[in-house]
């Protein structure tokens, strides 16, 4: 355990932001989820509806600096593909 005052600030602060990022990337996990099942189940309307929710979330995440702007451009790349795809 740190002894100087800053330091052990700087661990609660680290530990603060370890949590909101964990709590966003677990909001990032679940609506991409949420499109996958709508797409195993081909239910294209719904689909949309979890595609455009899921969009919304990753981009909020990159533009906080929690996942770099070209992996959330990936995750929707491959989110919008797999709607698509759905007849």
């Amino acid at each position: 355990m740190a002894n100087i005052k800053s330091a052990k600030k700087r661990i609660l602060v680290t530990a603060t932001k370890t949590a909101r990022n964990k709590a966003i990337r677990s909001a990032v996990k679940t609506s991409i989820k949420k499109v996958e099942a709508a797409v195993n189940a081909n239910n294209k309307e719904e689909a949309q509806a979890a595609l455009t929710a899921a969009i919304s979330t990753i981009s909020k995440a990159a533009k906080k600096g929690i996942y770099h702007k070209n992996n959330a451009a990936r995750k929707i790349s491959h989110l919008t593909k797999l709607v698509n795809k759905i007849a």
